[in-house]
């Protein structure tokens, strides 16, 4: 079905008025309005997929301002799923989430709360610009390009009763409100097109027909995925992206008293200088451990003792200082000292924070060989977790820092514990660590194969984002590498394709004169960052070793195509020399802009940030190691 939304409140719809069948499976429908006469011609593939060519011509006798939408109806159902990738995962934002985005719900929605039975999005939001559902029965996708001939597309959904609607917009519409990364929404934008009399047009996407199997969305993914040319092109080598990355750490963010890594360093540092600069440290995460030991192991392969002794220094810092409770402080600031991190209540630290510190300090440990201090934090970290793992396997998702007792199992940042646990367990013989793991591993499956994971950062509490997928990845890779369980490599395989979903498949068409544009920027192998924070970013840099492992097990070019372009797309837009996009040799934004949130599109953040060097380091480093 098609209508026309025009600019002055009318609705026409495109009523059928003749359709013709062809061969193998393709068709083609007529139709008209009083203003439009539209033809589809649809090509079939497989017979699953059906590559569509929409044919639009103006029959009005003077311009008309107006927006085409394509809608495809599915069957009754009582559970849509939802997926936008990147942007709208079923109801998006768990009731008891504390950060408000978009989300679905049919009870008494509030857009003032960004709430909706129905929205509509750009097309520049999605990694990918489609929208999924199923019924009862089945599923369907549609699918189209980020630009079309008359402007931007869109994509969105609605419920009608209990039957799923899938839409797509030639411009885009973004309604009932516009999300723009603040709770505050904003009124909903509707651009139209304006048609002259007798244009004629040419609109294509594609429709998709799926079985129940939910998780048949990645076919599709991948089909556009290897039908989309890649055109990224890094602007400095493996070697030289380390070289630049270990320096720029150094360089900007390494202050030796206290020993820490600061969280970000400001461009410009003439007028701005240290009052710019972020004056803190988590231990994991955006700064701290992981990228210190990034930096002790570049120092090491290139013999930089300078390196060595600021990744050591900060390394002693962080596991000298642990909670009466046992696990690592959350996070260090010059004006308190440490202190929990950015958790909202006192006291209450984050697993994945905790989970991913203890894991890269134990593997400093093993590189390096016994060091007291390390070795004695990590083991307090991985007592505690295994102290209070429940009987049914669960691992606490927040601890207090007093006494190390869980406060939270909500979500699954606790996955971050599973591959410090099996690690330990194989550096020190200890079985226990290992059975611990395993167990974590069972209780988070059902997450896994329900294809919604979440409340891994800190600063989106319970909203689901690729960081949490990043840890899945990670855990259940190391769990069919401790024990070669095939139900561990299946759990893997499916959290890769859903952390996929986040990947761009595409490159974004930004504006002429933005600073994205004016580089080249190409976004293909960007992640956003989750639907609560709509912007591109690197992190994911830190499990593309286990997605490379991961395709070297199963034989799956999708998955080491997937972890090569990440690397290839963040080696664009690190500073080269002093100037370079406005920045300091060796700095890397942590935001590119991509679509209409926080800032404008073509932006980009003026703060260097640890963790976008750190993760760039640690994948160079992996990447020249193997």
């Amino acid at each position: 079905m098609a209508k026309v939304l025009r600019a002055d409140g009318e609705v026409e719809t495109i009523a059928i008025t003749s359709t013709a069948h062809g061969q193998g499976g393709g068709w083609s429908i007529e139709g008209e309005s009083p203003s439009f006469l539209a033809v589809a011609r649809a090509t079939a593939e497989n017979g699953r997929r059906f590559a569509v060519r929409l044919d639009v011509t103006c029959r009005a006798g003077e311009p008309v301002d107006a927006t085409i939408r394509v809608e495809l109806v599915l069957g009754p159902t009582d559970d849509p799923g939802w997926l936008v990738p990147g942007v709208f995962y079923g109801e998006n934002r768990v009731a008891e989430c504390t950060v408000r985005y978009p989300r679905f719900t049919t009870d008494s929605p509030d857009p003032e709360l960004l709430e909706s039975a129905e929205w509509s999005l750009r097309a520049d939001r999605a990694a990918t610009p489609a929208v999924f559902a199923w019924d009862r029965n089945g599923g369907a996708a549609l699918v189209t390009t980020e630009r079309s001939a008359v402007g931007q597309a869109g994509m969105g959904f609605a419920l009608d009763g209990d039957r799923p609607v899938l839409r797509l917009h030639f411009p885009y519409r973004e309604e009932p409100v516009v999300y723009d990364g603040s709770p505050r929404p904003l009124p909903a934008d509707c651009p139209s097109y304006r048609w002259e009399p007798g244009q004629a047009e040419s609109l294509y996407f594609d429709i998709n027909l799926l079985g129940s199997d939910r998780h048949s969305y990645t076919n599709v993914l991948r089909g556009v995925h290897a039908r989309t040319p890649s055109e990224v092109t890094p602007w400095v080598s493996i070697e030289e992206a380390a070289d630049l990355a270990a320096w720029g750490l150094y360089r900007w963010h390494y202050k030796p008293d206290p020993p820490v890594l600061l969280e970000t360093a400001a461009f410009d540092r003439h007028a701005l200088g240290e009052r710019g600069d972020r004056q803190a440290m988590h231990v994991s995460w955006i700064s701290g451990i992981p990228y210190a030991y990034a930096l002790l192991r570049h120092g090491r392969r290139r013999g930089r003792t300078d390196y060595i002794e600021a990744a050591e220094a900060v390394l002693d810092h962080i596991a000298g200082n642990l909670t009466p409770g046992g696990t690592f402080w959350g996070q260090w600031t010059a004006e308190r000292g440490w202190s929990v991190g950015w958790t909202p209540e006192p006291g209450r630290l984050h697993a994945r924070t905790l989970g991913e510190a203890t894991l890269f300090l134990l593997r400093a440990v093993v590189d390096c060989g016994p060091r007291g201090s390390w070795e004695k934090a990590v083991r307090s970290n991985l007592d505690v977790v295994c102290r209070g793992q429940r009987e049914d396997g669960a691992l606490g998702a927040a601890y207090e820092s007093a006494t190390g007792n869980v406060l939270s199992w909500t979500g699954t940042a606790a996955l971050a514990w599973i591959p410090a646990l099996i690690e330990a367990a194989a550096a020190w013989n200890e079985p226990s660590y290992l059975r611990a793991a395993q167990r974590a591993g069972e209780y988070y499956l059902s997450a896994v194969e329900s294809e919604f994971l979440y409340g891994a950062p800190e600063d989106v509490d319970l909203a689901p984002s690729s960081e949490d997928g990043y840890l899945a990845i990670m855990a259940y890779v190391a769990l069919f590498e401790s024990d070669g369980d095939a139900r561990w490599l299946a759990a893997a395989r499916r959290a890769a394709d859903w952390t996929l979903t986040f990947r761009y498949t595409y490159d974004v068409d930004f504006p002429e004169h933005t600073l994205l544009a004016h580089y080249g920027f190409r976004t293909r192998g960007a992640d956003q960052a989750s639907p609560a924070n709509q912007h591109l970013h690197s992190y994911g840099l830190i499990c593309a070793p286990e997605l490379t492992r991961l395709g070297k097990h199963l034989d799956d070019q999708y998955y080491l195509e997937s972890a090569r372009e990440n690397l290839a797309c963040f080696r664009q837009f690190i500073a080269r020399y002093d100037g370079d996009f406005n920045a300091y040799r060796g700095m890397v934004s942590e935001r590119f802009y991509q679509t209409a949130c926080y800032q404008p599109k073509g932006m980009l953040l003026t703060l260097s940030h640890s963790w976008c060097i750190g993760v760039l380091l640690y994948a160079c480093e992996e990447a020249l190691e193997g």
